[in-house]
């Protein structure tokens, strides 16, 4: 009995769309909820991309990238902020964990204190560990973050001596609060106590714009104060700078670009990257870059602290791979990279992967998605999330992240 050629195709197809399938699922698995981060009161919390790791790209028609999105401008506007006649008591919080939740700390406080009528207290900085603790000029530029808010929100430097544990009301708040939050569960408690400590904790990873438009005065002081308050220290930003230069300067020798990849060994092994494609490992890392062609002189760079064996294996196809300790100045290291120095090396980590010329999240989470946001802001759209599928496409298009293909990202409702 002959065979109908009709029968073959059917077959083909059917292999096909099982192939394609499988790869989605495993795409899909790095979309779901990660439970590796510590929200701020030190409990474990489910963090959800909500897709936004998709692979989707307007890319060239041959599948390259496009030229760089200029620098976009931002959106808010302070002109139509009324500084308040009044102010009555004080708010009060810490940046915890790392630059990628401070974002989200200073965006809530700064929204809670203007809708209170309060004035904000510069906030410490405190890391995981107990007496890990900072001044926030150590890290940030002060009079950058106070003139900043001026007209907006009134800022001291100093925790005034009058506030007390009496007085002042410890409240654990959800990030993004809004504003009918924040008016059944904030103000009476600072009506009664005068004064109030927030401590933001994270229910989900959501930077997704909102579907229904903010008012315009919620979302000029919420684009604000996450992407026009933080800016950093004049000696941190050097050290950055120089990291970054010589990270470029060794890619451009060789025509090539300098790619920046979120990869932490001791995230790799906490239960949250264990079993689904959540977070990808040093040689799945080094085979997606090499599918999708980067040169072999691309500077890499890690932001695992310090070498490991394991992760020669992205060595071994691209020899100028570094971390920290391999490409800080030689003079900074003893401050930068000393045992003691574990918030010094988050926030270098952070700004290093939003400036470089291509940035690659091995680990789901909310580094990732504010790493994006500063990303869109700087114009910096090369954003290209990992897939260990060895038969998918090596078209570089088809694994853009969908916060900047779909522009979903909420930096998106910040600048135009």
């Amino acid at each position: 009995m002959g065979i109908d050629p009709r029968q073959i195709v059917a077959g083909v197809l059917t292999v096909t769309m099982f192939v394609m399938l499988g790869d989605m699922v495993k795409r899909q698995h790095f979309d779901s909820p990660i439970s590796h981060n510590i929200n701020h009161a030190g409990s474990t919390q489910s963090f959800d991309e909500n897709n936004d790791l998709d692979k989707n790209f307007a890319a060239n028609g041959d599948g390259q990238w496009k030229d760089e999105d200029a620098t976009l401008r931002p959106c808010w506007s302070k002109s139509i902020l009324e500084e308040p006649e009044e102010y009555k008591g004080f708010v009060t919080f810490s940046l915890t964990n790392g630059p990628e939740f401070h974002v989200s700390q200073i965006t809530d406080a700064v929204i809670v204190a203007r809708y209170l009528k309060a004035t904000l207290v510069v906030p410490d900085i405190r890391g995981s560990e107990p007496g890990d603790w900072r001044n926030f000029g150590d890290i940030y530029d002060i009079e950058k973050f106070v003139s900043s808010l001026e007209g907006v929100v009134k800022v001291v430097k100093t925790q005034p001596a009058e506030l007390s544990s009496k007085n002042l009301a410890v409240l654990r708040i959800p990030n993004r609060v809004t504003e009918d939050y924040i008016a059944n569960n904030i103000e009476p408690v600072f009506k009664t106590k005068g004064n109030v400590r927030l401590a933001t904790y994270f229910p989900s990873v959501n930077m997704k714009k909102t579907r229904v438009p903010e008012p315009e005065e919620r979302n000029s002081v919420g684009c604000l104060a996450m992407f026009g308050t933080l800016e950093l220290q004049p000696e941190v930003r050097e050290v950055v700078d120089s990291m970054v230069d010589r990270l470029k300067t060794l890619s451009r020798k060789s025509d090539s670009e300098f790619v920046a990849v979120d990869l932490r060994l001791d995230m790799l092994e906490q239960k949250g990257c264990q079993g689904s494609k959540k977070c990808y490992g040093p040689q799945e890392i080094a085979m997606f870059l090499k599918k999708l062609g980067f040169d072999k002189n691309s500077a890499i760079y890690l932001t695992q602290s310090r070498w490991d064996n394991s992760l020669d294996s992205i060595k071994d196809f691209f020899p100028k791979t570094y971390t920290k300790e391999g490409i800080m100045p030689m003079e900074k290291k003893q401050k930068f990279l000393g045992s003691d120095s574990s918030e010094y090396e988050k926030v270098i980590d952070f700004y290093v992967c939003a400036e470089s010329d291509v940035f690659v999240p091995a680990i789901s989470g909310l580094f990732y998605a504010n790493v994006a946001g500063k990303r869109i802001g700087l114009g910096k759209t090369k954003i290209v999330v990992p897939d260990d599928s060895p038969s998918g496409s090596a078209n570089i298009g088809n694994y853009i992240s969908r916060y900047v293909s779909k522009k979903t990202h909420m930096a998106y409702s910040c600048y135009c």
